[in-house]
């Protein structure tokens, strides 16, 4: 994929004529590249489509017009991607559902009792971070800023405790709630 200059640099600066050729000269490069990239072959027009307009909106943003080749391939390599985060996130909340209709039949004081035990087993490091983001609500800046951590620590930790919740709740879950 080769962009010329004096075309990218009179699209960047907003000639309207310049970005349609250039988009117009950029499609089957982004086609070809969509092909490569996407496993259904019915959103190959929507990615090419999707990938144009990316470039159209965030071409005042790239610097290079030799960088374009790499940037727009990692666009179009997101866009292919999309179909399977959805299906991902789709079993995600399937997941969720079961694990909230199984813990809507569990008397209230049998939670209470399992989710203090949950806690009880967590690391200090974790159960900390838990109670502060999701029993007094702070922020993930406050937390962080109250633990002395950096955020993508808070962050971190939060995503650990949760899952190790989730293990020792999931595990009583298969033990029909009790010990």
């Amino acid at each position: 994929m080769r962009v010329d200059t004096a075309l990218f640099a009179a699209a960047q600066a907003g000639d309207p004529v310049a970005l349609e050729r250039m988009l117009r000269e950029l499609q089957p490069d982004i086609r070809r590249y969509a092909r490569h990239q996407c496993h259904r072959t019915t959103a190959i027009e929507d990615v090419v489509q999707e990938a144009l307009i990316v470039l159209y909106r965030r071409l005042g943003t790239v610097r290079d017009p030799l960088a374009i080749a790499g940037w727009i391939f990692r666009v179009v390599t997101r866009l292919c991607m999309l179909p399977v985060l959805a299906l991902i996130r789709g079993a995600e909340e399937l997941t969720e559902r079961h694990e909230a209709e199984y813990f809507a039949q569990v008397p209230k004081d049998e939670l209470r009792i399992d989710v203090v035990r949950a806690l009880e087993s967590l690391p200090d490091m974790y159960r900390e971070v838990i109670l502060l983001r999701d029993m007094e609500q702070l922020t993930i800046a406050e937390a962080a800023d109250r633990l002395r951590i950096t955020r993508e620590a808070c962050k971190s930790r939060i995503h650990r405790g949760r899952a190790l919740l989730r293990e020792y709740l999931q595990g009583d879950e298969s033990r029909g709630g009790k010990e």
